[in-house]
């Protein structure tokens, strides 16, 4: 698998299930079998992710990409053993950074859920392309992160706006919204993983879902309360 494969789910879901270290191994910068250069992508994935790592508490040195050649068979040995001998100095995930097992369970499924917001917010940086390792930790900062995370953006559907469309209904990718015909839509903020599908999709007629950072999101409208009752055209 080419590493510019990797995704951030990848990275947060093998922590998520228990494992200690995370190795991803590809090939030689600007030496990519492919013309997509996917290998500076997985190093943008890796530098985002290690910084990710450190605002929750995790020793982002649990996390590592290597590049090297099909050739290098010596040095892939070695940097893997090396690797392997770190992880173990570091111990089991979340006790060698003395963090409470349910607390880093809630907090890896915070960052999970997050993902698709998160690639979107850093869509331009993930693109980059860094030359020299200087600029690696600079890529993102740790306040850019915790920013991130404090002032993540939530969508919501006035129901004074909605005119059940079911446009938002239909698109959203994760059946967050809950509606139907002549019923107004309600997003379930447990399930919504903050695309903005609804926000780009909603009619500027209507222009019914409002994006929301800073601030908590105004509770569901009640369930008997949300059909919309359609005045009938008169007859000439």
């Amino acid at each position: 698998m080419c590493s510019g494969r990797v995704d951030l789910e990848f990275i947060f879901r093998a922590f998520s299930n228990g494992i200690d270290g995370v190795f991803i191994g590809g090939c030689r910068l600007n030496e990519c079998n492919y013309i997509t250069q996917g290998n500076y992508d997985a190093l943008n994935i890796v530098l985002l992710s290690r910084k990710i790592m450190a605002h929750i508490g995790l020793n982002p040195e649990r996390l590592s990409v290597q590049f090297m050649s099909s050739g290098d068979g010596i040095l892939f040995t070695e940097v893997v053993d090396d690797f392997s001998k770190k992880v173990k100095a570091l111990g089991p995930l979340g006790k060698g950074e003395e963090i409470d097992g349910d607390e880093l369970k809630a907090k890896l499924a915070e960052v999970r859920k997050l993902i698709p917001y998160i690639k979107i917010a850093k869509r331009k940086k993930l693109a980059s392309r860094l030359e020299n390792e200087e600029e690696y930790d600079g890529l993102f900062s740790g306040d850019e992160i915790s920013t991130l995370f404090s002032e993540a953006v939530s969508y919501y559907i006035d129901p004074a706006k909605c005119q059940a469309c079911m446009i938002c209904h239909k698109r959203c990718p994760v059946e967050a919204i809950e509606g139907g015909k002549n019923k107004i839509h309600v997003i379930d903020q447990d399930t919504c993983i903050k695309c903005g599908t609804c926000f780009e999709v909603c009619p500027p007629r209507f222009a019914a879902v409002n994006q929301i950072s800073g601030e908590p999101v105004p509770p569901p409208i009640p369930e008997d309360q949300r059909t919309i009752v359609r005045k009938s055209k008169k007859k000439g």
